[in-house]
């Protein structure tokens, strides 16, 4: 089968296509004719070695996170689905990616396609719904009435934590180029700062919860808009202690992500603030329940393009210019709509 990999870790990491066999099932598994591929962030960042510590790949290593497709064969343990099925799922933090055009799916990771979504909008979907699920409803359990601030509100994270977290009943506050207003206002988006012209510092206060969605000082200016006894859940890092034990760690990890998140972590001790740091896991349970949210038209996939199979390098490309309103998608059967 044809597969865009990865041959090592670095600044030439040998990204390109390949011939590989189809993967052997565990017997908990599930083969899937992947129609559509979703692409993150971190697919850009795994190649670099960056999180070579907490995520494990045999090279050379299929990229990619997130996938829909069709099941064409089920493990001699599968229960809950059957040949024919159409599914979406995350493969991430698996060892091995979806840009190919078979991938062994864990059970436990996948759910049914939402009806009413094609296999390009499905595959939208997966890690940034789970990654907003686990921080908003699981880890920070957000209550209506509440108010969060979710930076970079046209990304890929942004668009769909934005919806939920309006489903949940908070308030929400974001950041966005002028262009992108429009946008993140009709996701329901409550209080727009223009990244560009204003400083959020300076304009929120009073908030229960910021989702840390980008890089660098934003995260520790954040900090100030939280009210005492709220919370800041971070996608980006630093990475905390918490993470490294939660992930069975040497305490030579731990004492590093203690040293690493020792900055964030006082300035929310001063401050009376939560801070952790949140790595998403596939849950195919929760993509259940998010496939019944977007069934109801709840929340809506918002995809800014999609890439033939063969451009899975210019997608990658694209993504890392990090100018996305919303999801970037490798089409991978192109007879898919």
């Amino acid at each position: 089968m044809k597969a865009f990999t990865f041959k090592r870790y670095g600044k030439a990491p040998g990204l390109g296509f390949e011939q590989l066999p189809r993967p052997r099932l565990e017997p908990d598994q599930l083969l899937v004719q992947v129609h559509a591929a979703g692409i993150n962030p971190i697919d850009n960042m795994i190649p670099t070695g960056m999180f070579k510590l907490v995520l494990k790949y045999r090279l050379p290593a299929i990229l990619g996170t997130d996938v829909a497709g069709v099941v064409t064969e089920v493990g001699s343990a599968v229960t809950r689905f059957k040949v024919g099925d159409a599914i979406y799922a995350s493969l991430f933090d698996r060892g091995t990616g979806t840009l190919a055009e078979f991938v062994a799916v864990p059970e436990a990771c996948a759910a049914l396609k939402p009806a009413n979504l094609n296999f390009v909008q499905a595959a939208s979907l997966p890690m940034v719904s789970l990654t907003s699920w686990q921080a908003l409803h699981e880890r920070a359990q957000l209550k209506p009435g509440q108010a969060v601030f979710i930076p970079a509100g046209s990304g890929g994270i942004g668009t769909f934590a934005i919806q939920l977290a309006k489903h949940l009943g908070a308030t929400v506050g974001t950041t966005t180029s002028s262009k992108n207003t429009e946008l993140v206002r009709s996701l329901g988006a409550d209080d727009v700062i223009d990244y560009k012209t204003q400083a959020f510092e300076r304009l929120l206060s009073g908030y229960d919860l910021v989702l840390g969605t980008t890089r660098g000082d934003e995260l520790e200016k954040a900090v100030g808009i939280v009210k005492a006894g709220g919370k800041i859940v971070s996608l980006v890092g630093p990475l905390d202690r918490a993470f490294a034990k939660a992930r069975n760690r040497n305490m030579l990890l731990v004492l590093l992500f203690g040293w690493m998140s020792r900055k964030i972590m006082g300035l929310a001790k001063r401050n009376k603030v939560d801070y952790s740091f949140l790595f998403v896991r596939p849950d195919g349970a929760q993509l259940g329940e998010i496939g019944k949210l977007v069934e109801a038209e709840r929340i809506k996939p918002v995809i800014d393009q999609v890439f033939a199979f063969d451009q899975a390098q210019q997608a990658l490309d694209y993504l890392a210019q990090g100018r996305a309103r919303g999801k970037v998608v490798v089409k991978v059967r192109s007879m898919d709509g």
